[in-house]
């Protein structure tokens, strides 16, 4: 065991491939569904939406993937990231237990997101691409993909979930420093966006919807725009699994394993970008790490969501997927602060978890800022919300450590930093956070709207 602190790497370590979990995964993927005809979609059909590289890497069943040298000289403006050890919070919580988080807040937007974003620019813009759409709720993608087209010269819009655009300006502005247009979502651009703020004006929008106004926007462009997800599918998942790869290294140089693997999730991206290589090791190589999901009570996929088909998007447009989902027509609840507010899970990661290979947890906004609060005041890094959600869990493991007094090596992504999120903070700071359990009836009641698919449980 190493007595550092910071763990890094050079570029030289920088991984020259993703790691495909699908390859190893115990549970065969189902296939994406059309969502009108409800067969399995074609290339053709997602060709509207993706370029044929990432359509490709989607359906791979090879376990790793090279990553183009394009993409790994823009990775080198911030990866490898470090590994750290959290040696103050673990004195500021008197636990045996050893605390690692890896720190993907290095990066010029300050998150993991770019590790897909990059790539995805890149393939677009090898085929041809001019310009692209997506949505972003906290920003943090918008951000990383405005950045990304820009470094390849393609135009950006952006449909921003509108409570997101309204609470947190300085995202919106970020983006259009890099060139993106930006659009509070449920927006006037699109015929879904103008039927929804028909119905109510005051819609403070969600993911789903921003989703489906993206999707309609390249869908109608007659091939002029391609859209891009920054998490659920799989190509996303292991364009993310960078930060796995050098975190395997890492614990490596720390002369330690972790015990517990810790990420936040909403769409599942940071958690399998760390978790999926230690996944591997569980699944080949004998190892016996905990992986543990992290969502909020408010908008709880995993733990109170049922595993179905469902569509991944409001409007119907998107593909039909079986994931963990709490239905389409989920709308977070207006104070919840923490991020992570999309209706489904990756359906890789939803299999996982309905297969036992992963553990998830909800847990309150209150005590997950209260935990960011204590990380910052300890380690001097202020967590992005989401973030802080995978902060709680894994000081809960060091607590239980404690009182169990037994070692244990804890090791969590720190997916991003807050600097743009001070308004949540800011409530937490003068006790204007609530507590928001969604109940289970709303969960029973979206399932009646869940396309119905004969091959459901095949």
């Amino acid at each position: 065991m190493s007595d550092q602190t910071r763990f890094t790497l050079n570029e030289t370590d920088l991984p020259k491939q993703w790691y495909n979990a699908l390859a190893d995964s115990p549970v065969p993927p189902q296939p994406a569904l059309h969502p009108g005809t409800k067969e399995p979609v074609t290339p053709d059909f997602l060709s509207v939406l993706f370029p044929m590289e990432i359509i490709m890497q989607e359906v791979s069943a090879d376990r790793f993937i090279d990553i183009p040298e394009e993409v790994r000289e823009i990775y080198k403006l911030y990866r490898p990231t470090p590994l750290i050890r959290a040696r103050r919070l673990e004195k500021a919580l008197g636990t045996p237990a050893h605390i690692y988080f890896k720190n993907e807040s290095v990066s010029p937007v300050g998150s993991h997101k770019p590790n897909t974003a990059i790539p995805q620019a890149f393939y677009n813009k090898a085929a041809g691409t001019k310009a692209m759409t997506t949505e972003t709720g906290a920003g943090q993608w918008g951000t990383s993909l405005a950045m990304a087209c820009n470094f390849f010269g393609m135009d950006l819009e952006v449909y921003m979930v509108k409570v997101s655009y309204q609470q947190k300006p300085y995202r919106r502005i970020f983006m259009e420093t890099y060139g993106a247009q930006v659009f509070a979502s449920p927006s006037d651009r699109t015929d879904y966006g103008r039927a929804l703020l028909a119905e109510d004006p005051d819609n403070n929008g969600s993911l789903g919807i921003a989703i489906s106004e993206a999707v309609e926007a390249a869908a109608k462009s007659g091939g002029a725009k391609k859209y891009s997800l920054g998490s659920v599918l799989n190509h996303v998942l292991m364009h993310q699994t960078v930060i796995g790869e050098e975190a395997l290294k890492q614990m490596d140089l720390a002369g330690e394993y972790p015990d517990v693997v810790i990420g936040c999730v909403g769409g599942g991206s940071n958690f399998a970008g760390l978790a999926y290589p230690f996944l591997r090791h569980n699944l080949r190589d004998g190892q016996r790490a905990r992986l543990v999901a992290v969502e909020p009570t408010a908008t709880p996929s995993l733990t109170k969501g049922v595993y179905a088909f469902d569509f991944g998007d409001t409007a119907q447009m998107a593909p039909i997927v079986k994931m963990h989902t709490l239905g389409h027509t989920f709308m977070p609840a207006g104070i919840h602060a923490g991020g992570l507010r999309y209706h489904g899970m990756a359906p890789s990661l939803s299999a996982l978890y309905d297969a036992g290979q992963i553990e998830a947890v909800a847990v309150p906004q209150v005590g997950t800022f209260e935990a960011a609060v204590m990380f910052t005041r300890a380690e001097g890094i202020l967590p992005a919300p989401e973030s802080a959600h995978a902060i709680r869990v894994a000081i809960d493991e060091a607590l239980d450590a404690k009182r169990k007094g037994e070692k244990r090596v804890i090791l969590f992504n720190l997916s991003g930093h807050g600097h743009f999120d001070m308004m949540a903070y800011q409530q937490y700071l003068v006790g204007g956070l609530e507590d928001y359990e969604y109940p289970a009836e709303a969960v029973a009641e979206a399932m009646q709207h869940l396309p119905k698919v004969e091959m459901a449980e095949v």
